[in-house]
């Protein structure tokens, strides 16, 4: 099957490169940038050196393909949408252009009108944990936010299955890595800036509040969802901490039914929660380079809190690696297919 990637210099689109090289179903046509154009993709992604002779292109100098990748910056999917449709009957967008199915929410989060309303239903929210059938019927699949993917996998059998106090709010911190900027420079990813740092960059009012907001509501009552991210001295990964409460008295052995009711038949969702030993609960770093989500979870018996842990690589599951998932689902392959690797331990 041959795929092609709008917007193919970023380090999603180098993520997705590197999968889709090594996929069995997959042949890699055409890759595009304006930044980059006529260079060797590998002098971006220097870890594809040997593996493919591939150069950016224009971006309309992509052909008609069998599914098409859009990893353009956010906002300019929506532009150019009706064009894009003409060159695939399939698309993932990994922007955030088509996550949200309100657009009154789209504008009130990302401060603009939404330039191509009529799409948004057209689009299937990415995470196949959550869509699997729909997107295995869909011609058109959104990304999921990294920050909104770890929180949702996290919380998302606790709210399916009605164990949650609402009313009382969740509480989810983030510690997100370098990479979560995307590729552009900025002050605060100068090395001296950023080195050895704990920032609080979004205290409040993260878009990705957004996305966990519309998919935890399971199509009814928005939950309220207090987020803060936080930016640590890391490249990849991010690690959410949730805090919230049930409704009723509940133990560990619940959470574990529930979770695993949930989980049980998930090849990318694992629940990590040992009883000892270093790696006792979900951490970022060893899920560097997978397509894996962990989850754990503790009670503060005191005074009933439910503390859940999730980690995921922010530029796997929580990018490139959901949008092969997806790809998969849409054209019939094994979920799996591309997605095997283990990640690296030590690192």
């Amino acid at each position: 099957m041959n795929v092609s990637i709008i917007g193919g210099s970023g380090y999603a689109g180098g993520e997705l490169l590197r999968l889709l090289l090594d996929h069995p179903h997959v042949n890699v046509a055409q890759v595009s940038s304006v930044s980059s154009l006529g260079k060797f993709v590998y002098a971006l992604h220097p870890n594809l050196r040997g593996r493919t002779r591939l150069k950016f292109c224009r971006p309309e100098q992509i052909e008609p393909c069998d599914l098409l990748f859009v990893a353009l910056h956010h906002g300019e999917a929506q532009k150019q949408i009706a064009k894009l449709s003409k060159l695939a009957p399939k698309i993932i967008d990994l922007s955030a252009d088509f996550r949200l199915r309100d657009p009154a929410l789209y504008e009130q989060w990302y401060g603009r009108p939404h330039q191509a309303v009529e799409w948004l239903d057209r689009f299937v929210y990415g995470l196949p944990e959550l869509h699997r059938d729909e997107i295995r019927r869909a011609n058109y699949v959104s990304g999921v936010g990294c920050n909104a993917t770890a929180t949702i996998l996290g919380l998302y059998p606790l709210f399916q299955a009605g164990l949650i106090d609402r009313a009382r709010g969740v509480f989810v911190e983030v510690k997100v890595g370098s990479s979560e900027g995307g590729r552009r420079e900025n002050p605060g990813s100068h090395h001296p800036a950023r080195s050895g740092v704990v920032r609080s960059f979004a205290p409040t009012g993260h878009r990705h509040s957004a996305e966990v907001i519309q998919e935890l509501g399971l199509g009814g009552a928005p939950p309220a969802v207090h987020f803060s991210a936080t930016a640590i001295d890391m490249v990849r990964g991010i690690l959410a901490t949730s805090h919230l409460f049930a409704h009723r008295p509940i133990d560990e052995k619940t959470l574990w039914k529930t979770y695993r009711a949930a989980y049980k038949d998930e090849p990318f969702v694992r629940i990590v929660k040992e009883r000892q030993g270093v790696f006792r609960y979900p951490e970022p770093k060893i899920l560097a380079g997978s397509n894996y989500g962990d989850v754990g979870f503790a009670i503060d018996a005191r005074s009933g809190r439910i503390v859940v842990i999730s980690a995921i690589d922010n530029l796997m599951k929580g990018a490139a690696g959901s949008a092969v998932q997806c790809m998969n689902l849409m054209c019939g392959f094994e979920e799996t297919a591309g997605l095997t690797f283990p990640g690296l331990h030590p690192i």
